[in-house]
């Protein structure tokens, strides 16, 4: 059954003295105007975060910087994160390159199928910052969830009976997937594919690592703001711990198709100078691959979070 989000959330704007936010649909995201990031205030700083807390996901258009600054940007919402996939690029570490050639034939693409980043850590990370470059004429959206909606649009027994549940998270799914789809190169998910058909005792540390993955509460609390969402995501999930398989796949099922209903989404266009920011504890995403023959190029870097409570 659909839920309409109807007095469930209100992502209505706040009021700022120094920003103006313009949500972008009744379940999540907003578009941020007036910042200025060449000499951004404590106080200007502290109005983008409550604003990033509230609609779970902001963004800015027309953003010109340089790594430098996307660097330091990024450290004012705290210190980086471990990345998951990629190793940066040259002279910035911590800058996650995410660049799709127009001539890629591989199937799998990176960021495809609801997730959120790096659930499979033991502290995964907490706020993502990605800005495009080179986009698409058409296609490579990005759509987010509002995990917080779907927990509230729950029934006060659904609610009860999920409290207790611990979530396996997992790289095994996607590991397994670049070994099937991907095309083998230097991307994120051409890297996992270049492991295709190494055994698992002779997999790099990190990978095995991943593999195994972490169990984490299905139901968290924002360390913030206090809210409750459900800890979940149809790509790393592997199981609950306790249940059986088939007790699950029917829970996976069910959580997969109410937290991703059109009602709890909203749906970002890309455009060159493009900054987005989301809260990776209280959202889900994904992109797709529906840009083939033309190049997209976006960098993402990641800050650190807490281990899920």
């Amino acid at each position: 059954m659909l839920i309409h989000p109807t007095g469930k959330f209100d992502n209505a704007a706040r009021t700022y003295k120094t920003i103006t936010a313009h949500p972008l649909a009744a379940a999540m995201g907003a578009e941020i105007r007036g910042a200025d990031f060449t000499n951004m205030s404590d106080a200007q700083f502290a109005e983008i975060e409550d604003a990033l807390f509230h609609h779970k996901m902001i963004y800015f258009r027309d953003v010109e910087w340089t790594h430098d600054e996307h660097e330091a940007f990024s450290l004012r919402f705290g210190d980086w994160a471990e990345d998951a996939y990629t190793d940066g690029i040259p002279g910035h570490l911590n800058i996650q390159p995410l660049v799709r050639e127009a001539d890629a034939k591989g199937q799998h693409i990176f960021g495809s199928g609801w997730h959120s980043d790096g659930p499979f850590l033991v502290s995964p990370p907490a706020i993502a910052l990605l800005y495009g470059v080179d986009i698409p004429p058409f296609g490579g959206d990005t759509i987010w969830a509002n995990t917080v909606l779907a927990y509230e649009a729950l029934s006060d027994v659904m609610k009860e009976m999920l409290a207790p549940l611990r979530v396996h998270m997992s790289m095994k799914n996607a590991f397994e997937s670049s070994m099937e789809y991907g095309e083998a190169d230097d991307g994120p998910v051409g890297k996992l594919a270049k492991l295709k058909g190494v055994g698992m005792k002779d997999l790099p540390e990190g990978v095995v690592r991943k593999v195994k993955g972490n169990f984490h509460p299905l139901i968290r609390t924002h360390p913030r703001s206090g809210e409750k969402s459900i800890y979940f995501d149809p790509s790393y999930t592997i199981g609950f711990e306790g249940m059986s398989p088939p007790e699950a796949e029917a829970l996976m099922g069910f959580l997969t198709a109410h937290m991703t209903q059109p009602a709890f989404t909203c749906r970002l266009r890309w455009a060159p100078k493009t900054l987005a920011v989301w809260d990776n504890r209280i959202s889900i995403h994904q992109a797709f691959n529906d840009y083939d023959g033309y190049r997209r190029e976006l960098y993402r870097t990641t800050i650190a979070g807490e281990p899920p409570q």
